[in-house]
């Protein structure tokens, strides 16, 4: 359990210092999938599979978004291989101007001390 809650805190200080994008290539299996909660806006898939296309959905979300503030939570730790993170941010769309808050939970899955997993629950309008 202590190299679980170990990455789950690692993954949240980089979330929480904006290193998303960058501790990608470190912390996901190649094989990795990405699951929204629905298709996003701009996009035609749910579920986006591989390390270098998950980076690639994130360098896409922040080109499309100013970020404002960013609240990350947890980990929340589920022996013996997941882990759960709140997020809360206020963006701005950039091409409609549109500033919303957006707040949703991840769970994360780990296997042979990768993230092969995670998936995304937004809370409804």
């Amino acid at each position: 359990m202590e190299d679980l809650v170990k990455m789950g805190r690692d993954f949240v200080k980089a979330m929480r210092d904006r290193q998303g994008i960058a501790h990608v290539d470190d912390i996901y299996a190649e094989n990795a999938q990405s699951v929204e909660a629905v298709v996003p806006p701009g996009r035609d898939v749910r579920i986006t599979k591989g390390r270098d296309a998950i980076k690639t959905k994130r360098e896409d979300w922040q080109a499309l978004h100013d970020l404002h503030t960013l609240e990350v939570d947890g980990p929340f730790v589920h022996p013996p291989n997941s882990f759960g993170v709140r997020y809360e941010a206020e963006v701005t769309h950039k091409a409609t101007g549109k500033r919303m808050t957006l707040s949703e939970i991840a769970i994360y899955s780990i296997e042979e001390g990768k993230i092969v997993r995670e998936e995304f629950y937004m809370r409804p309008r």
